[in-house]
């Protein structure tokens, strides 16, 4: 039975997202007609301006914010998870600062757009995620430690950023987009390492969906069923990084993703990995995409970048959880 509506559920995710997939080519400052759409989609019509726009600016948005959405989630599960940690996610615990800060000092050296930045940024998000673990286990694993040192490499990796920016002038980037986080400009030619990178991360990660059941178990229980503690967590991390990295590398600083759903997965599907790895992936696109779209419509014909949207309704959510009680008293991760 547990099954059964866990089937229905998984099945709705994927008719959510293709119905907002399809929606993200149909609406913008332009709306498109579906049929349109159809025909462009499936190869006819290649002289007309429809086919244009959707093959050169609306489908490589669209893919991208789709895979932004599944790593940026996807990541926030794996962190949670490894950090034991409901507040961990790439956002609040500075690993998308510390991919922002290497994918700047690319640019600074002159890296190469489709490559170097991508491996830049998955450089920076794991170092960034390796000293945040570093000093939270140094002190302690309580949520309030790992919050406090994901902020202050945050702002000394932001500082960085903005430091990089002004003493090098001729970087070809949108500081203010990057640190907001967006979607527009996308190009196939930018996307296909990131996406690539990112694929391969997420079939990894629910290869490991059984792994990351038994270390939440605690350090321990996981030793004594024969998972091998340190090796599994650092792997872990490093899959987190490649997630975060590679989103941060091609749409900016996009934020509470990686917080968000994974914590509306959890009330949806329970805490098994098996379950939540995907159903996280899923929603975690569709949610971008509906953004997205929101950004593009509300004030059409301006654009409103979607970190913006993001942050409009991740900030009280991380409020909600951060005070979240449970019986009276404060829930303690």
């Amino acid at each position: 039975m547990k099954s059964n509506l866990i089937s229905r559920k998984f099945l709705s995710l994927i008719l959510l997202l293709v119905l907002c997939f399809f929606a993200g080519i149909l609406l913008g400052s332009v709306s498109l007609s579906p049929i349109n759409v159809l025909r462009c989609l499936a190869g006819f019509d290649k002289d007309t301006t429809d086919y244009i726009l959707i093959n050169t600016v609306r489908l490589p948005r669209v893919i991208g914010a789709c895979v932004a959405g599944m790593g940026l989630s996807t990541a926030g599960v794996i962190l949670q998870s490894v950090m034991n940690n409901s507040l961990a996610s790439p956002n609040t615990i500075g690993v998308n600062s510390g991919a922002g800060f290497a994918v700047m000092l690319s640019l600074m050296f002159g890296s190469n757009r489709t490559l170097g930045i991508p491996i830049a940024a998955f450089a920076g998000s794991l170092a960034a995620t390796l000293i945040i673990y570093g000093l939270a286990y140094m002190a302690d694993s309580s949520r309030t430690t790992i919050i406090l040192a994901g902020i202050t490499v945050s702002s000394f990796l932001n500082a960085g950023i903005n430091t990089i920016k002004l003493l090098d002038t001729d970087i070809t980037i949108n500081l203010t987009t990057f640190m907001i986080g967006s979607l527009s400009g996308l190009t196939f030619e930018t996307l296909q390492f990131p996406i690539i990178a990112i694929l391969i991360a997420l079939i990894l990660s629910f290869l490991f969906a059984r792994s990351i059941n038994v270390l939440s178990l605690g350090d321990e229980t996981a030793r004594s069923l024969g998972l091998h503690v340190t090796a599994v967590r650092l792997f872990l991390l490093v899959l987190s990084s490649i997630l975060s990295g590679c989103v941060v590398s091609y749409a900016g600083l996009l934020s509470f993703v990686g917080l968000i759903i994974p914590h509306i997965c959890r009330r949806l599907f329970g805490n098994d990995a098996r379950y939540l790895l995907p159903c996280s992936a899923l929603l975690g696109a569709s949610f971008i995409l509906i953004c997205d779209i929101l950004g593009r419509i509300l004030f059409a014909p301006f654009e409103l970048p979607v970190g913006i949207l993001l942050s409009f309704i991740g900030g009280p959510f991380f409020l909600y959880l951060l005070f979240q009680k449970k019986g009276g008293r404060r829930v303690n991760a």
